[in-house]
């Protein structure tokens, strides 16, 4: 008789435990907490690179429309030779090249499959991708060619999104890593005075 109310708690516990499973859609927060952490951690480690002289490797981009809000981006050229290059406005169009990857290096998209507005060439305008891509790009000159890590916030955010390409899903909380060249600006307009 000992055992019964021994056996009911028990049975309880079970099903209390059971019910308790995360739905990652509802719980988003908790269901990716390692994966956030995982993200977050790497992004903080890139942050603090340096190259071999003890100068960062990664520079911060902060627009100035949202001082919360951040890029790191690391330049493969040399930036005096494009400096005189046009760079996008936020209402600009662009055509770059590019390849994203998650912080794992899984890839996920890139431009080198598409051929429409000339060979491997992704043509949008600013306000139409994630902010991380705005800030970097307003930052670029035409020419440019760099790395950039973009935060959760400035990416796909607390839902995640799915790839056309390669039908793979970037989970939520999911910092994004990009290797962008900005090829042009057509069309360009000068910016209001």
């Amino acid at each position: 008789m000992k055992r019964l109310p021994i056996l009911l708690c028990l049975s309880a516990l079970i099903a209390i435990v059971s019910s308790c499973k995360l739905d990652p859609e509802e719980d988003a927060w908790e269901y990716y907490e390692d994966w956030r952490n995982e993200n977050l951690t790497w992004l903080q480690q890139q942050a603090a690179r340096t190259n071999s002289d003890g100068t960062p490797y990664y520079k911060t981009v902060v627009p100035d429309w949202d001082a919360g809000a951040y890029v790191l981006i690391h330049y493969f050229n040399d930036r005096n030779a494009t400096a005189d290059n046009l760079s996008p406005l936020y209402t600009s169009t662009v055509d770059v090249k590019y390849k994203g990857q998650l912080y794992n290096d899984e890839a996920f998209d890139s431009s080198y499959t598409q051929t429409a507005y000339g060979d491997s060439i992704y043509r949008t305008k600013l306000s139409n991708v994630v902010s991380g891509w705005a800030i970097a790009l307003m930052d670029m000159h035409v020419g440019d060619s760099c790395e950039v890590l973009i935060p959760y916030q400035q990416g796909y955010g607390s839902t995640g999104s799915g790839s056309i390409m390669t039908g793979l899903t970037i989970p939520p909380y999911s910092a994004l890593k990009f290797h962008i060249k900005l090829v042009d600006i057509p069309g360009y307009e000068k910016p209001a005075k």
